[in-house]
């Protein structure tokens, strides 16, 4: 998905750019002799945009405590990852490849099978239209993330970016099938049940067929935005030291062959409960009760969501579905400097009018959460009292067209997947050195 279609959309980058240029990397890898077992150390990505936890992971090398460090202050936290980072470094938890290498990545869980290729790809900014991001970033939390780059010198897990190559099984796909055809370096199975493999292209014939693969082509930041905006910044901070700090660490998957899924992201609004949340869109929305499963009620949100704006409320047992929304409402409270496709966005409605107008809850954590799974944000909502607000996915050739043209989204707008486990593979930015003739 999220795909330049051909023969309507050109998947070049802008006249007069460079494209997708992508390195191999020394990857930084778990000892699975050291942790006993790759499942126990990974974790799903966690972007600096969601809520910190407060609870521990319970294995002491998981991965979640590099990424996700828990200790008081953030220079606590920086300091603490850097030294865990060495620490396990020194003492052999972690190790670095031999040698430079691209890496194929396999995820597959039932009649999903998604393959992509991880490297060191060229940093570009967004007016470049080589990289194309979606979603806006929030500062505090890109300077948090920044932050613990500097303090560990490392890339600690991938973006999830998608292209569409040629389609067929030729270039970087010729490439990735014949690895998989291979014994892997690692293969385990996490808790949600996907299966992860991965294997290492060392052959400069290989690691060329896809670099030459993927040239020319634009990619679509899937998720990442806050770590590629973290690139870029430090890209800017430190232009005048080695040039590993032109390169992010990156999954690229051709969508042509693998296309991704797409999946909506939910509010819970911490300190509204539902009862007040009705009271005041009662004049300005149509709200109507829906006394039934989750499973209907989603679907109900699905058809309502295909004709115009629509939310599904919950948290005192029943669900209630917001449409119809008033269009002088609209009028008055949306943003008119962007085009009417971004203002018909669910996402868009949602924080433009409901949460800043009618409600007047700020996005900061303590008031919203972010949260994937309906069936959670709705046990959530019951058990604390407040408002579980249920979204639609949002079309995926809307975000693509809205990102060419350069118009980023609102935040967690979308949840694109699989996501790439964190733990699998993780890169020093000292680890690379682009040899002669490479970009850099």
């Amino acid at each position: 998905m999220l795909d330049l279609l051909p023969g309507k959309d050109d998947p070049a980058p802008r006249s007069g750019t460079r494209g997708l240029r992508l390195l191999p990397l020394r990857g930084v890898r778990y000892v699975p002799e050291e942790v006993g077992g790759l499942a126990a150390v990974t974790s799903p990505p966690l972007d600096g945009a969601v809520r910190r936890d407060e609870q521990a992971p319970a294995h002491p090398y998981s991965i979640v405590r590099l990424i996700l460090p828990q200790a008081g202050t953030a220079e606590d936290r920086r300091q603490q990852a850097s030294g865990t980072l060495r620490a396990w470094l020194a003492e052999g938890i972690l190790a670095s490849d031999a040698e430079p290498a691209l890496y194929v990545y396999e995820q597959a869980r039932g009649d999903v099978v998604q393959r992509g290729v991880i490297g060191a790809l060229e940093l570009s900014p967004p007016e470049e239209g080589i990289v194309l991001p979606h979603e806006d970033v929030i500062v505090h939390v890109l300077e948090e993330r920044a932050a613990l780059v500097r303090a560990t010198a490392a890339h600690l897990e991938p973006l999830l970016l998608s292209y569409r190559g040629t389609v067929g099984r030729t270039g970087a796909t010729s490439v990735v099938e014949r690895a998989t055809a291979g014994p892997p370096l690692l293969a385990t199975t996490t808790e949600d049940g996907f299966h992860h493999r991965l294997w290492s292209l060392t052959d400069p014939a290989d690691v060329s067929e896809v670099a030459d693969h993927i040239a020319g082509h634009q990619a679509l930041i899937a998720d990442g935005h806050h770590r590629w905006a973290t690139y870029l910044r430090l890209q800017r901070e430190q232009a005048a030291t080695p040039s590993h700090w032109d390169y992010g660490l990156v999954l690229l998957v051709d969508t042509a062959l693998y296309p991704l899924q797409v999946n909506a992201i939910h509010r819970l609004l911490h300190r509204l409960p539902v009862s007040e949340a009705l009271d005041a869109v009662a004049d300005s929305f149509r709200v109507r009760r829906m006394d039934s499963s989750l499973a209907r009620a989603m679907s109900a949100l699905a058809k309502a969501a295909s004709t115009g704006n629509a939310f599904l409320l919950a948290g005192d047992g029943s669900y209630y579905l917001l449409d119809s929304p008033d269009p002088a409402l609209l009028a008055r409270t949306m943003r008119q400097d962007r085009p009417a496709d971004w203002r018909a966005l669910d996402a868009a409605v949602l924080h433009e009018t409901l949460l800043a107008q009618v409600w007047r809850i700020p996005d900061v954590a303590d008031s919203i959460a972010y949260i994937h799974d309906a069936e959670t944000a709705v046990a959530q909502a019951e058990l604390h009292g407040a408002t579980a607000v249920l979204m639609h996915p949002v079309r995926e050739d809307v975000v693509h067209d809205l990102a060419r043209r350069g118009i980023t989204m609102p935040r967690k707008s979308t949840s694109f997947g699989p996501k790439p486990a964190s733990g699998l593979i993780l890169h020093r930015l000292e680890d690379l050195r682009p040899s002669p003739g490479q970009p850099g």
